[in-house]
């Protein structure tokens, strides 16, 4: 479980299928009264501590005041692999987590019913695949041979396999270890790790001594893209589409709050991390936040009848997923498309 194991080498499609039958201690303390189908007074939302309105949401108790006949329970994980686990197990019902976790939770072995609802930020540099100095390593070209750490099913996992594809190095060359981000830490200040895949604020910590050599924002321009998401429970979303509907709308005070009072945004986003605003707000400069609106466009969640861009790029990420044997096969874009949510988003994020 997430800080007490030391560098495991899994082979992915067992740690996918030891999901459906593992409950994570992080995972377990939903107090949903039905499990998760949606008909209790408890939402329970997964949430991972990196910069984005989602923690904004959290810290200014945005959900909790829209919804004030329900109890809001934040149960706070360290990777989309533990989040999809928890899904798995019935034990969160709405959650954020990236797009490359998505793209195998909505696939097989683990077809979780879940849909995507929100965009929360398009990775930029608030990703990177980083080497220690010392390490000797310059380029990605010299992982050839080398530990690199990253957790594996996240956004980190799979930009670091798409920055591997495009620079021509074979993954089954590369010593690949599975961390949580707190492990990663520990791992790289014992040396016991040449390069790391991770996002903020950790890739912060790994950057005061080491070299970043590519970051999520550059294999975004190369076309792999990195998106953190949220998505809820079919089930709960059948059950209690108002509660989504509010969701949403805190989400999108919260984007509103980033583009138009970055200090308050930052002094949000700091409490939850535990950092200074200003570190906070270096931080949120590195991500790309839409504004509420986009999340209503052709590029992005789209409208009844014309689900937009984020169905293809959900598509592609489980075709390279599929092809880099992490999973069987990549789903029809036709089910991805039925995964994304996109009634009354508009009414949502129109003011």
């Amino acid at each position: 479980m997430p800080g007490t194991r030391g560098p495991r080498r899994i082979p992915l499609l067992v740690a996918a299928l030891g999901a459906l039958l593992t409950v994570t201690a992080c995972g377990s303390g939903g107090g949903g009264g039905d499990g998760g189908q949606g008909g209790g007074s408890t939402i329970r939302i997964g949430y991972q501590a990196f910069p984005s309105g989602d923690l904004i949401v959290k810290e200014k108790g945005l959900l909790e005041k829209a919804l004030p006949d329900h109890t809001v329970k934040w149960i706070k994980f360290d990777s989309g692999a533990s989040i999809n686990t928890a899904f798995v197990a019935g034990s969160v019902d709405l959650a954020a987590i990236g797009s490359s976790p998505v793209a195998r939770g909505l696939s097989e072995p683990l077809n979780i019913p879940y849909k995507v609802t929100w965009v929360l930020d398009v990775a930029g540099d608030n990703e990177a695949l980083v080497a220690r100095d010392g390490s000797g390593v310059e380029d990605v070209r010299d992982l050839a041979g080398r530990k690199v750490a990253t957790p594996f099913s996240s956004t980190s996992h799979y930009s670091l396999l798409a920055a591997l594809d495009r620079a021509g190095v074979d993954p089954a060359k590369v010593d690949l270890l599975d961390l949580e981000p707190q492990d990663i830490v520990a791992a790289w200040s014992r040396g016991d790790i040449d390069a790391a895949y991770v996002w903020l604020p950790t890739l912060d910590e790994l950057a005061r001594s080491g070299k970043t050599l590519v970051s999520s924002r550059e294999l975004a321009a190369a076309g792999k893209p990195t998106l953190d998401l949220g998505v809820a429970s079919t089930a709960f979303i059948e059950k209690q589409p108002e509660v989504i509907a509010a969701w949403r709308k805190a989400q999108a005070q919260a984007l509103d709050l980033i583009h138009d009072d970055p200090s308050a945004a930052a002094e949000a986003v700091g409490k939850q991390l535990g950092i200074g605003s200003e570190d906070a707000a270096a931080q949120l400069k590195q991500g790309i936040f839409l504004e509420p609106a986009e999340q209503a466009g052709d590029t992005w969640l789209g409208t009844p009848g014309q689900v937009g861009g984020l169905a293809r790029n959900l598509h592609s990420a489980a075709e390279f997923l599929a092809g880099q044997k992490q999973i069987p096969a990549a789903p029809e874009l036709s089910e991805l498309e039925k995964a994304v949510y996109v009634e009354g988003l508009s009414d949502a994020v129109s003011g």
